[in-house]
């Protein structure tokens, strides 16, 4: 099973990498079928704080067939993020995985990416949660009914509030993709 994992320009790193070291540990520590794949609109996308990353695949080339889940992690507006993240390719490619019905995981503000290309409206979901709410009363202007708390699965999709929810959001997803009982080995062995 593969992961494609978006990294637009800002994305927070902690989050990203979440998904990376959870997946890895499924796949390489319990040989399980699962592997992420990073992409972004340039080889080398340059993330929050300024750290650069070199994607696996251009967005360009992503065909969404090849793959099982769709991954957002969040981002700072700041550095950029919002820049790529609400291009049209993007907001196309998420409507194609929900079309597909596939597994889409986002972290903190990555609920903004998927509310943006139209698939959270009229769903429950959330977003960053502190600073006021500011982030969760514009996940309300895309008619999405915010629910206040740390993880929010509805269908298909999965919606987070913090940096801090990151491995929570990437667990539920591995256990979407492998089965819980598999999943739960492998949070264990991770001290989770």
């Amino acid at each position: 099973m593969k992961v494609l994992l978006f990294l637009a320009k800002g994305f927070e790193t902690m989050e990203a990498s979440a998904f990376i070291d959870v997946m890895g540990w499924a796949g390489d520590s319990f040989h399980n079928d699962v592997k992420v794949i990073t992409c972004g609109f340039n080889k080398t996308v340059v993330s929050t704080f300024g750290v650069p990353v070199t994607v696996d695949i251009l967005l360009k080339d992503v065909n969404v067939k090849d793959y099982d889940a769709l991954a957002i992690p969040g981002g700072f507006e700041e550095y950029g993020f919002y820049e790529e993240a609400f291009s049209d390719k993007v907001s196309d490619i998420i409507r194609q995985f929900n079309a597909q019905n596939k597994m889409i995981a986002s972290v903190c503000v990555g609920a903004l990416v998927l509310a943006h290309s139209g698939i959270l409206a009229g769903r429950r979901a959330t977003t960053y949660h502190l600073n006021g709410g500011k982030r969760q009363k514009q996940l309300a202007e895309y008619g999405v009914e915010v629910v206040n708390e740390p993880v929010v699965k509805t269908d298909n999709i999965l919606t987070s509030y913090c940096p801090q929810t990151a491995p929570e959001v990437a667990f539920i997803l591995l256990g979407e993709l492998i089965g819980k009982d598999k999943m739960l080995v492998v949070k264990k062995a991770m001290g989770f």
